[in-house]
């Protein structure tokens, strides 16, 4: 007993020093002996962990100590200890990771509590516990406060080893391996920590959203109209709506994945696609779906009409007629028409497939005699196509005789209906009546829509097939000439400047009719500033110069027809000097056709093209390629030899 009237028993000066309060927590630790054999392999294990004192007996202040308490007076010294050890004995686990102060340390929670042995010779408990009615949660006691008059009784109710190692007698190795470890002070940082953005997609923090530099256009920012349009394209606006994260979450999974959009499991149970609605709510032809695809709802059309003379030879190259370079993107659907096409059309297609690509596969092909159509589209748009319908028609008296007439193929896509129509007229530079009554003709014999519902059944006419669809493209070599001989129509031309074609318009045939509204009632047609597209000597950009000496025309044409005004723009309408195979030039047209959402209620196409066509024309494709760079090869190793 002291002056004080403390009790110096050693199992309190282990826990408090004179005229100070630290009290030290202590947990068991496993001894890390489990894999030494001998005693000496134990000794030489523990020496790093010796504590270390100076000459005075003191702690080296180099030493790790647990952290310690505020120090109290001699006068309430018992009570505040008692206070603050009953709360923080009784306190839960997710009330101690709460506090501070007990999670200073990443590391504190991975490891064991150990304390240094006191001045007095005893080691500190590492077992002393309490343990709750249900044995299942273990909160540390620390040893000084076992000979509290707070905690004497509760004491008893301890086993033997929990009451400590200062009230009974124990190896003094296994002391050791308890004291092996300290727990160390709480680390706090020595500055302000860093602020973080708002959308907690700091530089460091950015290193999961990092995608390939093909895909960079998934970092820009959705600022703007342009950025808007681009974030609303690119995203899923129901997946953003619902996620409680920043986009930056998004953005990893498309990063992880793919640069598609995710897919959430329940819109894939939930999604049928059998009935829609204009509105788009979950409808596969329906608005959210547009807009998601053509956030400015315009699909680009490529047009192409072609007089090839029925020769057997076909163009080396057919890039300058469907890629041409003064065009900076490729469009979506690619319409060709052919007029007295070669014999061979399979090996026709197989070009076409070869030129486009594996980009594009052919949606539908159709003919009448040497009558060719074609419509090609990219792969990523095939499934909102509907199924394809063709019809013909010939304007000959005989109707085996299929050199005159008109093949239409319509289809639906989205919600906008189109037709598209190549037809070839009567020949011969006086005949107008007889190509007004082709044009009637056609308009009226030809079946289509077949099994496809009217978009517009109200505005439609049963006699006038082009009444029936929303957009329409009708081109072909309608055979309309300049009323005009030779020498005026070439005096004309060489007088014109270049690109003003209207001083030869005047005398259009084609032109003329129209205004009078005796044929193409509805139609329009671009601008002209193109030199006549007929009658060419094969090989040259000289006209006719055989005996018939005919008259430069405009005999091919494209014309569009829609329901609603302004649905179609127009981005080129021009001719293809390059091609000179045949006497007639290819005329082609580029176009920005408005959509419309739909229903799912008409019959879809479900992805369906040629196969065989897109493989062959693909693996002529790669055969082609491997031929340029095997003659490259030969001639960049061939060398020259010069005799002097």
């Amino acid at each position: 007993m002291t002056e004080d009237g403390e009790d110096s028993s050693p199992s309190q000066s282990c826990g408090i020093e004179k005229g100070d309060s630290t009290v030290n927590d202590s947990r068991p630790l496993k001894p890390p002996s489990a894999g030494l054999k001998t005693h000496k392999d134990l000794n030489e294990a523990l020496k790093p962990h010796q504590v270390v004192k100076d000459p005075e007996g003191n702690i080296s202040p180099y030493q790790p100590r647990p952290p310690s308490l505020p120090r109290l007076s001699k006068a309430n010294k018992n009570g505040s200890v008692d206070e603050t050890v009953r709360g923080r004995r009784l306190r839960s686990s997710q009330e101690s990771l709460s506090d501070p102060a007990e999670t200073g340390s990443s590391t504190d929670s991975l490891k064991e509590d150990q304390t240094a042995p006191a001045p007095g010779g005893c080691v500190l408990s590492s077992a002393a516990t309490f343990r709750n009615g249900h044995g299942s949660n273990m909160a540390p006691l620390p040893a000084a406060v076992t000979g509290s008059p707070v905690f004497q009784d509760r004491g008893s109710s301890l086993s033997e080893y929990e009451k400590g190692p200062c009230n009974q007698k124990s190896d003094p190795t296994e002391q050791r391996v308890r004291s092996s470890k300290v727990r160390l002070s709480p680390v706090q940082p020595t500055g302000p920590l860093p602020a973080l953005e708002k959308s907690f997609a700091s530089v460091t923090l950015r290193a999961s959203n990092r995608i390939d530099r093909d895909c960079v256009d998934y970092g820009m920012s959705a600022r703007g109209a342009h950025g808007e349009r681009l974030h609303r394209n690119l995203s899923d606006s129901r997946l953003l709506e619902n996620m409680v994260l920043d986009s930056a979450s998004v953005n990893s999974m498309k990063s992880t994945f793919s640069v598609l959009n995710p897919i959430r499991p329940q819109d894939v149970r939930n999604r049928s696609f059998l009935e829609g609605s204009v509105l788009g709510n979950g409808a596969l032809l329906g608005a959210e779906e547009l807009d998601r695809y053509f956030p400015d709802r315009r699909v680009g059309i490529f047009i192409a009409t072609w007089n090839m003379q029925g020769e057997k030879g076909l163009p080396a190259n057919l890039d300058d007629l469907l890629l041409p370079t003064d065009s900076e993107f490729a469009q979506d659907f690619y319409i060709i028409g052919i007029q007295e096409g070669c014999p061979d059309r399979r090996e026709w297609e197989i070009r076409l497939q070869e030129t486009l690509g594996p980009y594009y596969v052919m949606l539908y092909a159709a003919s009448h005699g040497v009558l060719y159509l074609t419509v090609f589209v990219r792969r990523d748009l095939i499934w909102f196509c509907s199924e394809v319908e063709h019809a013909t028609v010939t304007t000959r008296i005989i109707s085996q005789i299929k050199t005159k007439g008109a093949v239409g193929i319509g289809f639906t896509f989205f919600g906008t209906s189109f037709l598209f129509i190549t037809s070839h007229f009567t020949s011969g530079d006086t005949k107008v009546y007889e190509r007004i009554l082709d044009y009637n003709k056609i308009i009226e014999a030809l079946a289509l829509p077949k099994g496809l519902p009217d978009t517009n059944p109200y505005r439609s006419i049963a006699s006038d097939v082009t009444t029936r669809f929303d957009e329409v493209f009708w081109f072909g070599d309608f055979n309309f000439r300049l009323s005009k001989d030779r020498l005026g129509v070439e005096s004309i031309m060489n007088q014109t400047a270049a690109g003003d074609m209207g001083p030869l318009l005047q005398h259009d045939q084609l032109s003329k009719e129209m205004k009078d509204g005796s044929i193409f009632k509805g139609f329009q047609e671009a601008p002209i500033h193109f030199l006549p597209t007929y009658k060419f000597d094969i090989g040259c950009d000289i006209y006719d110069t055989t005996s018939k000496q005919r008259t430069p025309s405009y005999t091919d044409r494209i014309l569009f027809r829609n329901r609603q005004v302004d649905d179609i723009k127009v981005v080129k309408y021009t001719s293809c000097s390059s091609i000179k195979t045949s006497d007639h030039r290819p005329v082609i047209g580029v176009f920005q056709v408005k959509l419309r959402p739909g229903r799912d209620n008409i019959p879809l196409g479900a992805g369906q093209f040629d196969r065989s066509l897109y493989l062959e024309g693909i693996k002529r494709r790669i055969t082609r390629e491997l031929k340029r760079r095997e003659a490259m090869k030969n001639q960049s190793s061939s060398t020259i030899c010069s005799i002097s």
